[in-house]
């Protein structure tokens, strides 16, 4: 019945998800186009306030939309090498979140045109990957690729860490590309053009960290209790502890 429920999820999900994928890629796709005439327009050096554009911020929206325009064809791939179903309701997330993240926050600008849209865009996506770290869990666990069957407090944990992993490499990410590019994706630069120093200037990366950590733990934690609550229906229903090391194959 679970499995019944999935495939009507996913067929009444099915044409919104391929009417946003191709909405996102067609916006991305523009926005190159965009950004790379814009490039030639704009003046070098600092901007004279926080809504002016030079050429270091086209170059960033530039790869910014090339990064997305690979990474959402991500699910895909995976679905077709190695034969896993992502919930289609789960893509339709992913692909809005690119759209907010890429074309709202770096096209159009909501990051300094919407206040604490960087913060909500952390949590948004701490909660997402929190989700997915279960999702992979729960892949392993019914496939059965290990010879144990992971309890619900390893699989919180994974859930957790997995999170604030990819949390770590998008700062990675992000300061390699402002010492590569000269953008300004950690903030260590003022609107006015002020270079920040000391604390000031790990402001803003150990904020995007702690939203991080903040998400995974509140997905960590739910999901947690709802495999507990889960494990203990079973019991209940069967009459039996439920284990969670499998045995071995002879």
């Amino acid at each position: 019945m679970k499995n019944l429920n999935l495939s009507i999820l996913n067929k009444n999900y099915r044409p919104r998800k391929k009417w946003i994928f191709w909405t996102v890629v067609t916006l991305l796709a523009i926005s190159i186009i965009y950004a790379g005439y814009m490039l030639t327009q704009a003046p070098s050096g600092i901007a004279e306030n926080e809504y002016q554009r030079v050429k270091s911020d086209y170059v960033l929206m530039i790869f910014q939309c090339v990064v997305g325009l690979i990474v959402i064809f991500i699910p895909s791939k995976i679905e077709r090498k190695y034969s896993i179903d992502i919930p289609d309701i789960m893509e339709i997330i992913f692909f809005l979140f690119l759209f907010a993240a890429i074309y709202l926050g770096e096209v159009r600008n909501f990051y300094f045109r919407v206040p604490h849209w960087d913060s909500v865009l952390h949590g948004f996506s701490a909660l997402m990957l929190g989700a997915l770290g279960f999702l992979l869990v729960n892949y392993i666990n019914d496939t059965g690729i290990l010879d144990v069957r992971l309890s619900p407090f390893f699989v919180a944990l994974f859930a957790f860490n997995f999170t604030v992993t990819v949390g770590v490499i998008w700062e990675i990410y992000e300061f390699l590309a402002d010492g590569i590019l000269q953008t300004n994706m950690q903030k260590f630069i003022t609107a006015e053009g002020e270079i920040l120093i000391g604390r000031e200037a790990l402001t803003d990366t150990m904020k995007d960290l702690i939203v991080d950590a903040v998400g995974g733990f509140v997905v960590a934690a739910g999901g947690y209790f709802a495999l507990m609550t889960r494990r203990e229906q079973k019991v209940e229903e069967t009459g039996r502890e439920d284990k969670f090391v499998k045995p071995k194959k002879e």
